[in-house]
């Protein structure tokens, strides 16, 4: 039998690691994502602050007081999605945000329900949880769907804890980004790299590994036209469950037309808009 490593799949366990933004105010940033949404600081430089929960980095926030506000014109972030393992988490992140923030959407996914917000730096925030697996609707095809529709907040609200902070088991849950090209999208995320078409709507696609619902979404809404620039995504992270499945990114990137470096920890490619990808093992 054909393991996911020898195979031009995912492995099952593949999943998003840590998000790095490029950021004009490093102080403005750290506090909106420490108090509203929940991280914890976990290191703090001149230059450079890593926000998680406990010892696990979630977020990079790298200060570039001279990058420019990010052209509108150009791709990127849509946003990150952390996510929560409870729906009380999900009731607390709906409290901090109305104390101290802002709320700017909320959504029933049909397998998540999620809040919207947007960071100092317009960068958009996404804070969910799942539903139950077992309860996702799957298509005849197997495939994962996903709708979008109005969410009653109250239950949300009434489930909060009171506890500060993400929980332990917060993670990055998945990254959506604002493309060019679904068709360059789909070249390099599901032909090169390995990821599996979950759900395909008007001018946005999502896809996974592992039948997650999907661990990266990409959406032409806003018709971009040129590659990341400016204040925003610096790169993502992908974590692999093992080395054999590093080495066969590695493979399959330097055989394509994307551009792939040798990093401490892994390797980096540098994908469809020049988004930067980064890829290690998971320790």
């Amino acid at each position: 039998m054909q393991s996911d490593s020898d195979s031009h799949v995912l492995p099952s366990e593949t999943r998003i690691g840590r998000t790095a933004l490029r950021v004009s105010d490093l102080g403005e940033m750290v506090a909106f994502y420490r108090e509203v949404v929940g991280l914890s600081v976990l290191g703090h430089s001149e230059t450079t602050a890593i926000l998680g929960i406990e010892k696990t980095p979630l977020l990079v926030l790298e200060r570039d007081e001279d990058a420019l506000a990010r052209d509108r014109s150009g791709a990127g972030l849509f946003h990150t999605a952390f996510r929560v393992p409870s729906r009380g988490a999900l009731g607390d992140a709906l409290t901090r945000i109305r104390n101290r923030w802002q709320l700017s959407g909320a959504a029933d996914h049909d397998v998540s329900e999620a809040l919207y917000l947007t960071d100092p730096e317009e960068n958009g925030v996404e804070i969910y949880r799942d539903f139950p697996r077992e309860e996702w609707p799957i298509a005849d095809d197997g495939r994962v769907q996903i709708g979008t529709y109005s969410i009653d907040l109250d239950p949300v609200e009434a489930a909060a804890t009171g506890k500060p902070g993400v929980p332990v088991g917060t993670d990055v849950g998945h990254v959506h980004l604002e493309v060019t090209s679904l068709e360059t999208f789909s070249d390099f995320y599901v032909d090169t790299l390995g990821f599996d078409v979950q759900t395909a709507v008007p001018n946005a696609s999502f896809v996974s590994a592992g039948g997650y619902h999907h661990h990266l979404g990409a959406n032409t809404w806003h018709h971009r036209t040129a590659p990341v620039r400016g204040r925003g995504l610096s790169w993502f992270e992908v974590v692999l469950p093992e080395p054999q499945a590093l080495a066969a990114i590695r493979d399959r990137v330097a055989g394509s037309q994307f551009t792939v470096t040798e990093t401490d920890d892994g390797i980096s490619a540098i994908g469809p808009d020049e988004i930067e990808v980064r890829f290690r093992v998971e320790t």
